[in-house]
């Protein structure tokens, strides 16, 4: 057998190459940024009073931990009942695993209530396009 030409050789090196390349690309971590939110809460809230960059990257880091805690939960739970898919009450049983007594109460009646919402203007919606 002949040795390998520079072209093949040449052609060896980019595949490894690509293989490498693809080895070194590391995932970007997603996480959101709640700031504009924040700050449209607080404006509801408190109209004369601002805040500061640093406190509203810590309250941003607080929005990603909760969100994290909450999503890998109702995972956990969801695997449990062996169901591929999360559902409503999945999502309120790691509310109440996560946040505590009161808090709990709060934050399912909100997202109840928020549900309530977005369904009943579905239903709007698909009535005047009929």
């Amino acid at each position: 057998m002949a040795p390998p030409t520079s072209q093949e050789k040449s052609g060896a090196r980019r595949s490894a190459g690509i293989e490498n390349d693809k080895k070194k690309k590391r995932r970007k971590r997603n996480s959101q940024n709640y700031s504009r939110y924040l700050y449209l809460v607080l404006k509801q809230v408190f109209p004369d009073i601002g805040m500061s960059t640093k406190a509203m990257s810590i309250m941003n880091s607080l929005m990603n931990d909760i969100f994290e805690r909450l999503a890998t939960e109702a995972t956990r739970l969801a695997k449990i009942s062996k169901r591929p898919t999360m559902s409503l009450r999945d999502i309120q049983t790691a509310v109440r695993l996560v946040l505590p007594g009161e808090l709990a109460k709060h934050a399912v009646s909100e997202g109840t209530k928020a549900v309530t919402k977005y369904n009943a203007s579905l239903l709007a919606d698909n009535k005047n396009n009929v």
